[in-house]
């Protein structure tokens, strides 16, 4: 979301920024649905957590989805800095993405559109091995796809889930509360080929 010259590299674990022991303050309810943001989640509900680039408008991507979805939070992932803060991911120097944490029933590398940097990558972040496979299966289906218009090799991220890190309250669904707001996201204008109906 900033537009200054941004670094490309990832920072080591020993150039990290330091963090803090304490999470940084967020809200406690979803301001679109009214459901606690953090856990515990109702039982049978399963969590992923996805980096689409700057996390306002992919959050708004899952909350719109409708019933299937419990709950949306933004923040922080696959990173060094323990509880970063929006400050310390945008300089580059903690490792982290913005990701979308999602509660429910990518192909430019260290960016997504306008916004450049290692906070902007795509990135899938798994909870178990079905999840992973899944992921690994869509991504080497939306290759095909992908590859059959000219584009490029996917760079989306896939990995086992880590820490996740809320995001300061003014950036829970925050494009609810700033319909006017700025969002990144533009796409391939390839439709993944993973649906209903269809099998990896």
């Amino acid at each position: 979301m900033l537009f200054m010259r941004k670094t490309t590299a990832l920072p080591s674990a020993a150039e990290a920024l330091p963090g803090r022991a304490y999470p940084i303050p967020t809200a406690t309810t979803h301001f679109v649905n009214g459901r606690k943001l953090q856990p515990p989640y109702p039982a049978g509900l399963e969590q992923a957590v996805f980096g689409l680039g700057c996390f306002w408008g992919a959050e708004r991507k899952f909350w719109e989805l409708g019933d299937g979805i419990y709950a949306t939070a933004v923040g922080y992932a696959g990173g060094h800095t323990p509880n970063p803060s929006y400050d310390e991911v945008c300089s580059g120097r903690t490792g982290h993405t913005e990701v979308v944490l999602v509660v429910f029933n990518p192909t430019q590398g260290m960016r997504q559109g306008n916004d450049v940097g290692t906070q902007y990558r795509s990135a899938i972040y798994t909870f178990g091995d079905a999840q992973r496979q899944t992921a690994d299966a869509s991504k080497a289906t939306y290759q095909k796809a992908l590859a059959a218009k000219g584009l490029g090799a996917i760079t989306t991220e896939i990995a086992p889930s880590g820490e996740f890190y809320y995001a300061e309250d003014y950036h829970q669904q925050y494009l609810a509360k700033n319909p006017a707001g700025y969002c990144g996201l533009g796409g391939t204008g390839v439709s993944c080929p993973i649906g209903v109906g269809v099998s990896a």
